[in-house]
């Protein structure tokens, strides 16, 4: 997991042959102006997604993993905290992987959480669980999704 400013972006662009294209994005798109849906950048390789919806406590927000796909997850508005685990300590799954929406949840507690203040951003990795979503009120992003 990486947890960066927005204005730091540039730094990543090696990490990922399409990261240079979302950072391009970020940087050139006015996100507060998108609508909450869904935005295929480049097919089903690049999709952004816009959310706008309520904070969960830490107690009810569960872990999850993808496989397919890197999740950059960009604060835009709200008190979002995110939680995070290595996947390889994950061991109490809710069900088997959904190879079709490339999710999987887990009950196990986060090892750690993050303060992901507007603005910033985290970049999770095939081999990170994350809890998202974890604040107050509402919370407004925008999740890439990169086809790996």
């Amino acid at each position: 997991m990486i947890l960066s400013s927005r204005a730091l972006s540039p730094r990543y662009v090696a990490l990922h042959p399409l990261f240079p294209r979302i950072f391009d994005y970020i940087h050139a798109t006015d996100l507060y102006a998108l609508a909450p849906g869904r935005y295929p950048l480049q097919g089903e390789e690049l999709i952004a997604i816009v959310e706008q919806v309520s904070a969960k406590t830490k107690e009810v927000a569960r872990l999850e993993c993808h496989r397919r796909y890197i999740d950059i997850q960009l604060v835009l508005e709200g008190d979002e905290t995110m939680g995070w685990k290595p996947l390889a300590d994950c061991h109490n799954p809710v069900a088997e992987f959904s190879a079709e929406r490339d999710i999987q949840f887990f009950t196990d507690a986060p090892a750690s959480y993050v303060p992901v203040p507007p603005g910033h951003f985290c970049i999770f990795f095939p081999e990170d669980a994350h809890a998202p979503l974890v604040g107050s009120g509402t919370i407004r992003k925008v999740i890439f999704k990169i086809a790996i």
